[in-house]
Protein backbone atom coordinates (compact mmCIF):
# COMPACT_ATOMS: atom_id res chain seq x y z
CA UNK A 1 0.00 0.00 0.00
CA UNK A 2 1.42 3.30 -1.01
CA UNK A 3 2.14 5.93 1.63
CA UNK A 4 -0.09 8.45 0.15
CA UNK A 5 -2.48 5.91 0.28
CA UNK A 6 -2.60 4.90 3.49
CA UNK A 7 -2.65 8.84 4.49
CA UNK A 8 -5.77 9.77 2.42
CA UNK A 9 -7.45 6.97 4.01
CA UNK A 10 -6.32 8.06 7.50
CA UNK A 11 -7.58 11.48 6.81
CA UNK A 12 -10.90 9.85 5.89
CA UNK A 13 -11.18 8.11 9.15
CA UNK A 14 -10.79 10.62 11.45
CA UNK A 15 -9.06 10.64 14.78
CA UNK A 16 -11.80 9.65 16.62
CA UNK A 17 -13.08 6.20 14.49
CA UNK A 18 -9.33 5.83 13.20
CA UNK A 19 -8.65 2.15 13.64
CA UNK A 20 -6.32 -0.11 12.11
CA UNK A 21 -6.01 0.33 8.62
CA UNK A 22 -5.14 -3.12 7.94
CA UNK A 23 -8.73 -3.80 9.51
CA UNK A 24 -10.42 -1.05 8.04
CA UNK A 25 -9.61 -2.15 4.67
CA UNK A 26 -10.42 -6.26 5.03
CA UNK A 27 -6.64 -7.16 5.63
CA UNK A 28 -5.14 -8.07 9.16
CA UNK A 29 -1.45 -8.16 10.24
CA UNK A 30 -0.51 -11.93 10.98
CA UNK A 31 0.92 -12.60 13.90
CA UNK A 32 5.04 -12.80 14.09
CA UNK A 33 6.90 -16.14 14.40
CA UNK A 34 9.08 -16.13 16.81
CA UNK A 35 12.59 -17.60 16.14
CA UNK A 36 14.11 -20.61 18.17
CA UNK A 37 16.52 -19.52 20.61
CA UNK A 38 19.14 -20.74 18.81
CA UNK A 39 18.70 -19.19 15.60
CA UNK A 40 18.43 -15.98 17.79
CA UNK A 41 22.15 -16.60 19.16
CA UNK A 42 23.84 -17.08 16.05
CA UNK A 43 22.37 -13.94 14.06
CA UNK A 44 23.08 -12.02 17.51
CA UNK A 45 26.99 -13.43 16.49
CA UNK A 46 26.57 -12.73 13.07
CA UNK A 47 25.25 -9.13 13.57
CA UNK A 48 27.98 -9.05 16.69
CA UNK A 49 31.10 -10.12 14.03
CA UNK A 50 30.00 -7.52 11.14
CA UNK A 51 30.12 -4.62 13.82
CA UNK A 52 33.20 -5.33 15.05
CA UNK A 53 34.98 -5.41 11.67
CA UNK A 54 33.08 -2.25 10.81
CA UNK A 55 34.82 -0.75 13.75
CA UNK A 56 38.06 -2.49 13.09
CA UNK A 57 37.83 -0.98 9.32
CA UNK A 58 36.98 2.69 10.76
CA UNK A 59 39.48 2.34 13.25
CA UNK A 60 42.35 1.77 11.11
CA UNK A 61 41.06 4.34 8.63
CA UNK A 62 41.53 7.00 11.57
CA UNK A 63 45.34 6.16 12.44
CA UNK A 64 46.50 8.67 9.44
CA UNK A 65 44.03 11.07 9.27
CA UNK A 66 43.58 11.00 5.72
CA UNK A 67 40.50 9.07 4.97
CA UNK A 68 37.09 10.62 7.07
CA UNK A 69 35.25 8.63 8.75
CA UNK A 70 32.82 6.14 6.40
CA UNK A 71 29.15 7.06 7.62
CA UNK A 72 27.24 6.64 4.73
CA UNK A 73 25.61 3.06 3.85
CA UNK A 74 28.13 0.36 2.36
CA UNK A 75 27.72 -3.96 1.63
CA UNK A 76 29.64 -5.88 3.61
CA UNK A 77 30.80 -8.44 1.19
CA UNK A 78 31.32 -7.74 -2.61
CA UNK A 79 31.63 -10.52 -5.30
CA UNK A 80 34.02 -9.48 -8.08
CA UNK A 81 30.81 -9.45 -10.57
CA UNK A 82 30.44 -5.86 -8.74
CA UNK A 83 34.09 -5.23 -10.83
CA UNK A 84 31.96 -5.57 -14.31
CA UNK A 85 30.83 -1.71 -14.25
CA UNK A 86 33.74 0.04 -12.71
CA UNK A 87 35.91 -1.95 -15.25
CA UNK A 88 33.46 -0.48 -18.33
CA UNK A 89 33.49 2.57 -17.09
CA UNK A 90 37.60 3.20 -16.76
CA UNK A 91 37.28 2.15 -20.53
CA UNK A 92 35.12 4.28 -21.71
CA UNK A 93 36.17 7.38 -19.58
CA UNK A 94 39.79 6.76 -20.91
CA UNK A 95 38.68 7.29 -24.65
CA UNK A 96 36.56 9.99 -23.70
CA UNK A 97 39.21 11.78 -22.43
CA UNK A 98 41.55 10.99 -25.20
CA UNK A 99 39.43 11.78 -27.49
CA UNK A 100 38.41 15.17 -25.92
CA UNK A 101 42.43 15.37 -25.79
CA UNK A 102 42.97 15.51 -29.84
CA UNK A 103 39.67 17.78 -30.23
CA UNK A 104 41.49 20.54 -27.82
CA UNK A 105 44.69 19.71 -29.84
CA UNK A 106 43.08 20.01 -33.27
CA UNK A 107 41.24 23.60 -32.36
CA UNK A 108 44.83 24.71 -30.41
CA UNK A 109 46.53 24.03 -33.92
CA UNK A 110 43.83 25.77 -35.70
CA UNK A 111 44.24 28.72 -34.10
CA UNK A 112 48.14 28.88 -34.24
CA UNK A 113 47.90 28.23 -38.11
CA UNK A 114 44.74 30.98 -38.88
CA UNK A 115 47.02 33.02 -36.93
CA UNK A 116 50.12 32.48 -38.91
CA UNK A 117 48.60 32.70 -42.38
CA UNK A 118 46.96 36.23 -40.69
CA UNK A 119 43.69 35.01 -40.60
CA UNK A 120 42.79 36.06 -37.52
CA UNK A 121 44.51 38.75 -37.10
CA UNK A 122 48.85 39.53 -36.61
CA UNK A 123 50.24 36.75 -35.44
CA UNK A 124 52.93 38.86 -33.20
CA UNK A 125 50.15 41.66 -32.63
CA UNK A 126 48.36 39.33 -31.13
CA UNK A 127 51.18 38.18 -29.14
CA UNK A 128 51.38 41.68 -27.57
CA UNK A 129 49.17 41.28 -24.43
CA UNK A 130 47.73 44.88 -23.13
CA UNK A 131 48.52 45.95 -19.83
CA UNK A 132 46.03 44.89 -17.35
CA UNK A 133 44.38 47.10 -15.26
CA UNK A 134 45.49 47.34 -11.43
CA UNK A 135 48.85 46.11 -9.73
CA UNK A 136 48.13 43.16 -8.16
CA UNK A 137 46.53 42.31 -11.56
CA UNK A 138 49.38 42.79 -13.31
CA UNK A 139 51.58 40.63 -11.46
CA UNK A 140 49.40 37.83 -11.47
CA UNK A 141 49.59 38.29 -15.48
CA UNK A 142 53.07 38.36 -15.23
CA UNK A 143 53.32 34.94 -12.50
CA UNK A 144 51.37 33.57 -15.13
CA UNK A 145 52.96 34.35 -18.44
CA UNK A 146 56.35 33.17 -16.91
CA UNK A 147 54.75 29.51 -15.86
CA UNK A 148 55.90 26.35 -18.44
CA UNK A 149 52.93 25.10 -19.94
CA UNK A 150 53.26 21.96 -17.52
CA UNK A 151 53.18 24.48 -14.55
CA UNK A 152 50.22 25.78 -16.31
CA UNK A 153 48.11 22.93 -16.38
CA UNK A 154 49.31 21.58 -12.99
CA UNK A 155 48.11 24.66 -11.64
CA UNK A 156 44.22 24.38 -12.88
CA UNK A 157 44.71 20.75 -11.13
CA UNK A 158 45.88 22.11 -7.66
CA UNK A 159 43.01 24.82 -8.30
CA UNK A 160 40.40 21.98 -8.39
CA UNK A 161 41.96 20.13 -5.78
CA UNK A 162 42.03 23.05 -3.60
CA UNK A 163 38.51 23.65 -4.29
CA UNK A 164 37.54 20.43 -3.32
CA UNK A 165 39.63 20.26 -0.18
CA UNK A 166 37.77 23.27 1.19
CA UNK A 167 34.38 21.56 0.24
CA UNK A 168 35.43 19.06 3.06
CA UNK A 169 35.29 22.06 5.55
CA UNK A 170 31.56 22.74 4.69
CA UNK A 171 29.18 20.42 7.56
CA UNK A 172 26.62 20.66 4.96
CA UNK A 173 28.31 18.77 1.99
CA UNK A 174 29.85 16.28 4.04
CA UNK A 175 27.51 13.09 3.00
CA UNK A 176 27.66 14.56 -0.53
CA UNK A 177 31.56 14.21 -0.36
CA UNK A 178 31.66 11.10 1.79
CA UNK A 179 29.00 9.21 -1.33
CA UNK A 180 30.84 10.88 -4.25
CA UNK A 181 34.32 12.24 -3.58
CA UNK A 182 35.58 8.61 -1.85
CA UNK A 183 36.34 5.59 -3.94
CA UNK A 184 34.91 2.50 -2.09
CA UNK A 185 33.64 -1.02 -4.07
CA UNK A 186 31.62 -1.27 -1.11
CA UNK A 187 29.50 2.11 -1.39
CA UNK A 188 25.88 2.65 -3.47
CA UNK A 189 28.34 5.24 -5.84
CA UNK A 190 31.34 3.19 -7.80
CA UNK A 191 31.90 4.99 -10.93
CA UNK A 192 31.64 8.52 -10.51
CA UNK A 193 33.97 8.95 -7.47
CA UNK A 194 36.60 7.05 -9.55
CA UNK A 195 37.12 10.16 -10.97
CA UNK A 196 35.82 12.65 -8.00
CA UNK A 197 38.13 11.10 -5.99
CA UNK A 198 41.24 11.50 -7.52
CA UNK A 199 40.85 15.74 -6.79
CA UNK A 200 39.26 15.19 -3.21
CA UNK A 201 41.83 15.43 -0.27
CA UNK A 202 40.78 15.57 3.49
CA UNK A 203 44.00 16.16 4.83
CA UNK A 204 45.47 19.31 4.14
CA UNK A 205 48.98 17.44 4.50
CA UNK A 206 47.96 14.71 2.30
CA UNK A 207 47.27 17.87 -0.19
CA UNK A 208 49.83 19.65 0.37
CA UNK A 209 52.36 16.64 -0.38
CA UNK A 210 50.67 15.29 -3.30
CA UNK A 211 50.34 19.02 -5.16
CA UNK A 212 54.43 19.37 -4.98
CA UNK A 213 55.00 16.26 -6.16
CA UNK A 214 52.95 16.88 -9.20
CA UNK A 215 54.62 20.31 -9.37
CA UNK A 216 57.63 18.98 -8.92
CA UNK A 217 57.26 16.46 -12.43
CA UNK A 218 54.65 18.69 -14.28
CA UNK A 219 57.55 20.00 -16.43
CA UNK A 220 59.03 17.03 -17.25
CA UNK A 221 55.97 15.37 -18.07
CA UNK A 222 53.61 17.97 -20.30
CA UNK A 223 57.27 18.16 -22.11
CA UNK A 224 57.10 14.73 -22.90
CA UNK A 225 53.82 14.37 -23.96
CA UNK A 226 52.28 17.97 -24.42
CA UNK A 227 49.10 19.70 -22.41
CA UNK A 228 46.51 17.89 -24.16
CA UNK A 229 48.08 13.95 -24.08
CA UNK A 230 48.93 15.26 -20.55
CA UNK A 231 45.51 16.22 -19.54
CA UNK A 232 44.10 13.02 -20.89
CA UNK A 233 46.57 10.49 -19.32
CA UNK A 234 46.65 12.30 -15.59
CA UNK A 235 42.62 11.54 -15.52
CA UNK A 236 42.91 7.97 -17.21
CA UNK A 237 45.43 6.87 -14.86
CA UNK A 238 42.99 8.48 -11.52
CA UNK A 239 40.58 6.19 -13.21
CA UNK A 240 42.86 3.17 -13.39
CA UNK A 241 44.43 3.75 -10.29
CA UNK A 242 40.75 3.76 -8.40
CA UNK A 243 40.25 0.32 -10.53
CA UNK A 244 42.80 -1.17 -9.04
CA UNK A 245 41.92 -0.42 -5.48
CA UNK A 246 38.71 -1.71 -6.25
CA UNK A 247 39.77 -5.02 -7.50
CA UNK A 248 42.22 -5.66 -4.21
CA UNK A 249 39.59 -4.48 -2.13
CA UNK A 250 37.29 -7.16 -3.98
CA UNK A 251 40.23 -10.23 -3.28
CA UNK A 252 40.98 -9.29 0.22
CA UNK A 253 37.99 -8.21 1.52
CA UNK A 254 38.90 -5.27 2.71
CA UNK A 255 36.63 -2.10 2.25
CA UNK A 256 36.89 1.27 3.38
CA UNK A 257 37.15 4.65 1.66
CA UNK A 258 39.98 5.77 -0.62
CA UNK A 259 40.34 9.50 -1.70
CA UNK A 260 43.15 11.37 -3.27
CA UNK A 261 45.63 12.25 -6.16
CA UNK A 262 48.21 9.91 -5.16
CA UNK A 263 47.24 7.33 -7.93
CA UNK A 264 47.03 9.69 -10.90
CA UNK A 265 50.57 11.05 -9.99
CA UNK A 266 51.92 7.41 -9.61
CA UNK A 267 51.16 7.56 -12.94
CA UNK A 268 53.05 10.61 -13.47
CA UNK A 269 56.08 9.21 -11.81
CA UNK A 270 56.04 5.81 -13.65
CA UNK A 271 55.90 7.61 -17.47
CA UNK A 272 58.75 10.57 -16.52
CA UNK A 273 60.87 7.32 -14.85
CA UNK A 274 60.05 5.06 -17.56
CA UNK A 275 60.82 8.10 -20.50
CA UNK A 276 64.19 9.09 -18.59
CA UNK A 277 65.66 6.60 -16.14
CA UNK A 278 69.17 7.94 -15.28
CA UNK A 279 67.37 11.44 -14.04
CA UNK A 280 68.95 12.45 -10.86
CA UNK A 281 66.32 12.79 -7.96
CA UNK A 282 66.63 13.62 -4.18
CA UNK A 283 64.57 13.98 -0.99
CA UNK A 284 63.06 17.19 0.11
CA UNK A 285 64.98 17.21 3.71
CA UNK A 286 67.46 15.08 2.67
CA UNK A 287 69.25 16.86 -0.96
CA UNK A 288 72.41 15.43 -0.67
CA UNK A 289 71.10 11.91 -1.15
CA UNK A 290 70.50 11.48 -4.70
CA UNK A 291 69.53 8.34 -6.81
CA UNK A 292 68.32 7.45 -10.49
CA UNK A 293 64.52 7.84 -11.36
CA UNK A 294 64.90 3.99 -12.56
CA UNK A 295 65.71 3.11 -8.70
CA UNK A 296 63.05 4.88 -7.36
CA UNK A 297 59.95 4.00 -8.96
CA UNK A 298 61.17 0.45 -8.68
CA UNK A 299 61.82 0.94 -4.90
CA UNK A 300 58.54 2.70 -4.59
CA UNK A 301 56.37 0.08 -6.48
CA UNK A 302 58.24 -2.86 -4.21
CA UNK A 303 57.13 -0.77 -1.35
CA UNK A 304 53.48 -0.67 -2.16
CA UNK A 305 53.46 -4.14 -4.04
CA UNK A 306 53.83 -5.50 -0.18
CA UNK A 307 51.38 -3.15 1.23
CA UNK A 308 49.02 -4.73 -0.53
CA UNK A 309 50.10 -8.53 0.07
CA UNK A 310 50.66 -7.61 4.01
CA UNK A 311 47.32 -5.34 4.38
CA UNK A 312 49.41 -2.11 5.21
CA UNK A 313 46.16 0.19 5.58
CA UNK A 314 48.20 3.81 5.95
CA UNK A 315 47.75 3.96 2.33
CA UNK A 316 45.82 2.96 -0.32
CA UNK A 317 49.16 0.92 -1.95
CA UNK A 318 47.41 -0.92 -4.60
CA UNK A 319 45.98 2.64 -6.24
CA UNK A 320 49.66 3.60 -6.04
CA UNK A 321 50.85 0.35 -7.72
CA UNK A 322 47.97 0.41 -10.31
CA UNK A 323 48.83 3.97 -11.32
CA UNK A 324 52.45 3.52 -11.42
CA UNK A 325 51.86 0.61 -13.50
CA UNK A 326 50.13 2.55 -15.94
CA UNK A 327 52.62 5.10 -16.25
CA UNK A 328 54.59 2.16 -17.33
CA UNK A 329 52.52 0.86 -19.67
CA UNK A 330 51.62 4.21 -21.27
CA UNK A 331 54.95 5.04 -21.64
CA UNK A 332 56.30 1.87 -23.35
CA UNK A 333 53.24 1.10 -25.51
CA UNK A 334 50.16 3.33 -24.92
CA UNK A 335 51.47 5.99 -26.29
CA UNK A 336 52.28 4.16 -29.79
CA UNK A 337 49.28 2.09 -29.94
CA UNK A 338 46.67 5.25 -28.61
CA UNK A 339 48.17 8.70 -28.98
CA UNK A 340 49.84 8.43 -32.21
CA UNK A 341 46.72 6.61 -34.28
CA UNK A 342 44.49 9.62 -33.31
CA UNK A 343 44.47 10.93 -36.76
CA UNK A 344 41.29 9.27 -38.16
CA UNK A 345 39.54 11.59 -35.08
CA UNK A 346 40.86 14.38 -35.91
CA UNK A 347 40.04 14.09 -39.49
CA UNK A 348 36.26 13.40 -38.35
CA UNK A 349 36.28 16.23 -36.43
CA UNK A 350 37.63 18.66 -39.51
CA UNK A 351 35.19 17.15 -41.34
CA UNK A 352 32.39 17.79 -38.97
CA UNK A 353 33.49 21.04 -38.07
CA UNK A 354 34.81 22.32 -41.76
CA UNK A 355 33.03 20.35 -44.34
CA UNK A 356 33.92 22.81 -47.20
CA UNK A 357 37.76 22.33 -46.42
CA UNK A 358 39.40 19.66 -47.36
CA UNK A 359 41.37 17.41 -44.74
CA UNK A 360 44.51 18.58 -43.33
CA UNK A 361 47.35 16.33 -44.48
Amino acid sequence: MSAMFRKAVSGFLGPKNRLSLQQQLGFRRAPKKEDPPHLKSQQKKEADSLSDKHAEQQQNLQKSGISPELDYQTLQTVSFRRLFKPFCFAIGFSGVSFVGASIWQYENLRVLTRRLIGIDGDFFRDRIHPPKAGQWRREINKFWQNLTEGQKVVSVIIGLNGLVYALWRIPRCQHMMLKYFTSNIASTAICLPMVLSTFSHYSFIHYAVNMYVLWSFSTSAVAILGKEQFTAFYLTAGVVSNLASYAAKVGFQRFGPSLGASGAIMGVLGLVCTQVPEAQLAIVFFPFVTFTAGSAIKVIMGLDAAGVLMGWKFFDHAAHLGGALCGIWYMLYGHKQIWQNREPIMRAWHKLRDPQQPPPK
